[in-house]
């Protein structure tokens, strides 16, 4: 059975971001490097209703704000578990921009940063974080992300700002009322029960609002009737970190909300070490608060000192909650539920979020979860959908002990360099793990004398990538896969079933690459392509195989298809699942003035006279990538017939002048075309080629885009999808 990659053309019309966004409860001042001029009035970031990001970033902007640079990346919240990653933009005249996407729905914070240090925050973006001066965010609309949306005008609650003293300093945090809340006499006939919702270390309890969506998220919860009106009482990571300082500002909160003081009607919950706090306070004092929810919280052994009956007698609910095995908490989580039930202590576990680690994305996912089931009855006790068990503790290999990149189970992925960048300032990890393919640095932190990243979970996919040191490409030394036109590329394949085809078959059930030497008269020298027979194949059999040249794209060689394109392993499962017609496959070397001159002269005849290949022209195919799609295109307008079965991939048409249509549909059995989505940039030449072909009547198959950028994801699935279709005819 072959997978299908291909999705119907979706529409691409861009929404761009208003200059000015509502940024929630309070108006903030973005600061960047230096003094800058009035706010652009052309966006920066557009955003198109399928969830492609466009950015675009003046040159000008960049020099004048941050100097010279030689790269510009957009950092944001746009890599596997949501962690922050780094998104390069390319310079095409007087901008710096690139498409990434599709995003899913969601949150997303990013800054403008060039060469590694020098951040620049949009100025075209309202939408911005207090907390972090340089971020700007922008929404993902989907059914996923409605509660992150603003609840319809006057459906909302207020947020106000509180001011109470802890030790005779002034400390403030903020107060969230429901819709319907009066203000007045705290002691007046209407009282709620209260939350107290705290942040981690180094946060603000604006960033609750900013990139927790706090606001919007009890908006559209109360406008649902899926919770208790409450008051909701944030305060940021300086907050209450002791019983005196938490006991302040429950008082505060009592003398000016109308706020039920008893522990029946109060809940505490925060992240990571907030979540650690609110934990200890359930287990310490456990008749303060019946409500108690730790969201990555930190804490792993204090179960074992706790009165396990006072807790189970006083405190209502304990739920856990942790992202994937990239959050600290992971770990940390998996030896309390341990501890926990050592003690006999009752908990509710939300289950382990797979696509989520340490992050407001994840964050934003537990408060959903937890403000429906406080101070009210709830039938469901278990994990929240598609949450899966804990699985052990997760604990990459030792340092230097074995090859990277080390797969962990789920598709967790670590890497690791060697000891010789001790005194780098800045490494990522450059790979195709954005949407789609597209290419993401995964910031790496400084472990001992290397440095480090668990990047995931990455589906099932054949990958790449390299090291970026002080903006220098580095080759994993400890990877000893290696591709010939991009020596710092190292490979690796996360196995699974979406991956099969470009897994090895089984030893020896394969089919085989040899190398075959030609002269070419176009570069005048000698050059080789590589050459897949498959299994079976027999020189002295009757009837000759069908041929298949497949050509590589600009900067490519014929190395490219085996060792980037995974063509042996695709070929070689093809044949055994019984979808490919027996044919000898040939990967050319492409880099020549005269491409049709090569073929015909130099590349079809050396073929013809090592292998038993048939010289019908019905018995012959031809494909390309990018560079190599012209160069097929180009046969095809200029030899009409010569081959019956042409694939173009992620290359368009160009012109209609001179072509005989006929020719061409008459001595052609298959004509398909591929590309990429708004990520490939060949996409607008493409669609125009269709277009073109449509006008002159051409014969053509087109499935639809092949999700993601001009890249090996793309042609591989391109591959694929050609590969069984052709000699069947």
């Amino acid at each position: 059975m072959t997978l299908s990659y291909h999705g119907r053309m979706r529409p691409t019309g861009a929404r761009r971001l208003p200059a000015a966004i509502a940024a929630g409860a309070m108006a903030i001042a973005a600061v960047s490097l230096a003094p800058r001029p009035a706010a652009a009035d052309t966006p920066w970031l557009s955003v198109s209703e399928d969830g492609y990001a466009s950015f675009t970033v003046p040159a000008a902007y960049v020099q004048a704000n941050a100097g010279q640079v030689s790269q510009v990346v957009v950092e944001g919240n746009f890599g596997p578990s949501s962690t922050w990653a780094e998104f390069g933009l390319t310079r095409r005249g007087d901008v710096w921009s690139g498409v990434l996407g599709p995003l899913k729905p969601g949150l997303y914070s990013y800054q403008v940063t060039g060469d590694d240090t020098k951040g620049l925050k949009d100025p075209t973006n309202g939408a911005g974080v207090a907390s972090k001066p340089l971020w700007s965010t922008f929404l993902v609309a989907g059914d996923s992300a409605r509660l992150l949306a603003d609840a319809p005008q006057g459906q909302g609650g207020k947020v106000e700002t509180l001011t109470y003293q802890v030790k005779k300093q002034e400390r403030s945090a903020l107060v969230w009322t429901p819709p319907g809340y009066q203000a007045g006499d705290p002691k007046g006939p209407k009282s709620y029960p209260a939350l107290f919702l705290q942040s981690g270390e180094g946060q603000n309890a604006t960033d609750w609002l900013d990139l927790g969506r706090a606001k919007q998220i009890l908006d559209n919860l109360s406008a649902q009737g899926s919770m208790e009106p409450m008051v909701v009482v944030i305060s940021g990571g300086d907050g209450p970190a002791d019983d005196k300082e938490l006991k302040d500002l429950r008082k505060a909160a009592a003398d000016k909300y109308h706020v039920l003081r008893d522990p029946a009607h109060q809940a505490i919950a925060g992240v990571s070490e907030g979540g650690t706090r609110a934990l200890r306070a359930a287990l310490t004092k456990p008749n303060e608060f019946a409500y108690v929810g730790s969201f990555s919280g930190l804490l792993a052994d204090s179960a074992g000192r706790a009165d396990a009956k006072a807790i189970n007698r006083d405190v209502k609910l304990v739920r856990l909650y942790t992202g994937n095995v990239t959050d600290p908490a992971y770990n940390a989580t998996n030896r309390l539920t341990k501890a926990l039930n050592r003690a006999g202590i009752r908990y509710e576990f939300d289950g382990v979020n797979p696509d989520a680690g340490a992050n407001w994305n994840a964050w934003q996912e537990n408060l959903v979860d937890f403000v429906p089931r406080l101070f009210r009855k709830v039938s469901d006790h278990g994990p929240s959908a598609g949450h899966g068990p804990l699985k052990g503790e997760f604990t990459p290999p030792a340092a230097g002990t074995t090859p990277t990149p080390f797969v962990s189970e789920g598709g967790f992925v670590t890497f690791e360099t060697t000891t010789g960048f001790t005194d780098a300032q800045h490494v990522t990890v450059w790979a195709n793990t954005a949407p789609g393919g597209s290419w993401l640095r995964i910031p790496m932190s400084r472990e001992g004398d290397r440095w480090r990243a668990t990047v995931g979970p990455l589906d099932p996919w054949f990958y790449y990538y390299k090291f970026i040191v002080d903006r220098v490409s580095v080759k994993d030394a400890s990877n000893p896969t290696k591709v010939t036109s991009e020596p710092t590329w190292s490979t690796f394949l996360v196995s699974g079933e979406r991956s099969r085809l470009l897994s090895d078959v089984p030893a020896g059930q394969g089919g085989k690459v040899e190398s075959l030497t030609y002269r070419s008269t176009v570069a005048n020298q000698d050059r080789t392509a590589l050459v897949w027979t498959p299994p079976g194949y027999d020189p002295d059999r009757a009837e000759p195989y069908p041929v298949f040249y497949l050509q590589h794209g600009s900067g490519q060689s014929y190395t490219d298809w085996v060792e980037m394109g995974r063509a042996k392993q695709i070929l070689d499962h093809h044949f055994l699942d019984g979808n490919l017609v027996p044919m000898v496959v040939v990967m050319g070397n492409g880099n020549v003035s005269d491409f049709n001159k090569e073929l015909l002269d130099n590349i079809d005849p050396a073929v013809r006279a090592r292998y038993n290949v048939s010289s019908d022209p019905s018995r012959q195919a031809l494909a390309g990538l990018s560079m190599g799609g012209g160069q097929t295109l180009g046969m095809l307008k200029a030899h009409p017939g010569r081959f019956a079965y042409i694939g173009a991939f992620s290359a368009g048409f160009g012109s209609g002048a001179g072509v005989d249509v006929a020719a061409i549909n008459n001595g052609t059995k298959l004509l398909r075309v591929y590309v990429g989505d708004v990520t490939d940039f060949v996409n607008p030449s493409f669609m125009a080629g269709l277009t073109t072909m449509d006008n002159l009547g051409v014969h053509y198959e087109f499935d639809g885009v092949t999700p993601g950028p001009h890249g090996w994801d793309v042609w591989q699935k391109n591959l694929i999808d050609l590969a069984p279709r052709l000699f069947k005819r």
